[in-house]
C-alpha cells in the first residue's frame, strides 16, 4: 500500500514524486508532476529533487475483469445494438404511436424482482417495452402504453418487506398508468402474470462498461425525456373525463417479494439477459 504523508514541508527534498506511464484503457487514477516532464520525456533519475508541488492528472488502467463481462453479453458484440435499435424502431406505428423520439437499452424489474433486459422507445404518444433476442436479433414482444394513460411516474430506491430474504440495492424508475387500483392477490402471487397496472426500470448491468452505448442506459437521461413525452401527449392527446396531468413522486419502489428463490436463481444466473453461457448462449 502506498501512502501519502501531506504534511511534508514545501521545500523539502524528499518529498517523493510518482511517475504514471502510459497504459491501456481502463479505470482513471493517479496523478504526475508537472515539472516532471521535458522535452525527451520523464527523467526517472530526478525523483528526488523534484518539485513536490503535484497536479493531477488521470491514466487510465486496463480491467480485464469487465472487459471479459461485457463480451459475455450480445448485446455487446460489434453492430447488435445498431441491428436491434433499426428493427425495434419499425415496431412504431406512424399512425398509433407517432414518430420515435428515443430508444433506451434499460432491465426491468417484474413483481417478483426478476430482472430481464429490454429495450424500451419513447415516442410521441406510446411507451413502448420491447423483449428483443439479441441472439437471434429478433423482437419476441411489444407492450405499448399510451403515454396519456400515464398517470404516475415514481423515482426511488428499491424497498422490500422486513422479512424479504431476496432484496436488491439501486433507484429505480417506476411507471404506472389507467389508474388502476393495486393488483389482485392472484395476479400479486402469479409469478408470470403479466397483468400488473405498472413497468419499474433500472439500468442495464453493464451502462458504464461500454462507452458506445452508455448513453442508451442511463436511467435519469429516460426518466426526464419520459416525464417530457408524457407531459406533452396529456396536452395534445387529452382523454376526456379524466384530469389530465401526470403526478411525480419521489418515494421508495416497492417490491413484495419474501422468499424469492425463484428470482434469486433468475437473477445469479443473469437469465433475463442473452448471454454466453459456456458452449450455449441464451
Amino acid at each position: 500500500m502506498l501512502q501519502l504523508n501531506d504534511s511534508v514541508e514545501p521545500e523539502s527534498p524528499g518529498a517523493a514524486v510518482l511517475h504514471a506511464a502510459e497504459v491501456e484503457d481502463g479505470v482513471e487514477v493517479a496523478f504526475t508532476p508537472p515539472a516532471a516532464r521535458h522535452s525527451g520525456g520523464f527523467e526517472a533519475a530526478s525523483v528526488a529533487c523534484c518539485s513536490p508541488l503535484q497536479k493531477l492528472t488521470p491514466f487510465r488502467v486496463h480491467n480485464p475483469t469487465m472487459q471479459a463481462k461485457v463480451k459475455d453479453y450480445f448485446v455487446f458484440r460489434p453492430g447488435t445494438i445498431e441491428q436491434a435499435v433499426n428493427d425495434i424502431r419499425t415496431v412504431a406505428l406512424p399512425s398509433e404511436d407517432g414518430e420515435v423520439l428515443s430508444v433506451w437499452l434499460l432491465a426491468e424489474i417484474d413483481h417478483w424482482n426478476n430482472e430481464k433486459e429490454r429495450l424500451v422507445l419513447i415516442t410521441e404518444r406510446s411507451l413502448l417495452v420491447c423483449k428483443y433476442d439479441f441472439i437471434n436479433l429478433q423482437c419476441q414482444q411489444v407492450i405499448r402504453i399510451s403515454l396519456n394513460a400515464v398517470d404516475t411516474i415514481s423515482v426511488g430506491e428499491f424497498e422490500f418487506p422486513p422479512k424479504s430474504l431476496n432484496k436488491r440495492e439501486g433507484t429505480g424508475v417506476r411507471v404506472q398508468w389507467d389508474k388502476r387500483p393495486r393488483p389482485s392477490f392472484l395476479n400479486r402471487w402469479n409469478p408470470w402474470s403479466t397483468d400488473m397496472p405498472y413497468a419499474t426500470f433500472t439500468e442495464h448491468p453493464m451502462a458504464h462498461a461500454d462507452e458506445k452505448v452508455a448513453s442508451l442506459c442511463q436511467l435519469e437521461n429516460f426518466k426526464t425525456q419520459l416525464i417530457q413525452a408524457v407531459k406533452k401527449a396529456y396536452k395534445e392527446c387529452p382523454i376526456p373525463g379524466r384530469a389530465n396531468g401526470v403526478l411525480l413522486l419521489e418515494r421508495p419502489l416497492l417490491i413484495e417479494t419474501y422468499l424469492g428463490i425463484m428470482s434469486f436463481i433468475n437473477n445469479e444466473a443473469k437469465l433475463g439477459y442473452s448471454m454466453t453461457r459456456g458452449k450455449i448462449g441464451f
